[in-house]
């Protein structure tokens, strides 16, 4: 089992910036690759950024694009999302996410964390 857990959310006024983190505990070394969800009221949930576990080959939605990065800390077993140019429109609850080796879904998910960013 792995084990993830958000931090970082909070409240923000639009063009500011936050960075979240999702701290991975348990059995890391099956991982393959971390994501970034996002799911506000009354919307579908959004995959918004995504990392091989090892690092590199990120993604990004094209909503996010240039104004989010995704990246990892290996000693740390760590997941960032520096969010910058923050929108009202990105107000929403965060999770983040772990795809085992051969797996074709998330199967790992964090507990969410709330980001709103008012005008």
């Amino acid at each position: 089992q792995v084990q993830l857990v958000e931090s970082g959310g909070g409240l923000v006024q639009a063009g500011g910036s936050l960075r979240l983190s999702c701290a991975a505990s348990g059995r890391t070394f099956s991982l393959y690759r971390m994501g970034w969800f996002r799911q506000a009221p009354g919307k579908e949930r959004e995959l918004v950024a995504a990392i091989r576990w090892g690092g590199g080959n990120t993604a990004y939605a094209d909503s996010v694009k240039g104004r989010f990065i995704i990246s990892r800390d290996n000693a740390k077993n760590t997941v960032y999302l520096q969010m910058n140019s923050l929108k009202p429109e990105d107000t929403a609850v965060y999770s983040c996410a772990a795809k085992g080796s051969g797996s074709s879904d998330y199967d790992y998910w964090g507990q969410g964390t709330q980001v709103t960013v008012s005008s």
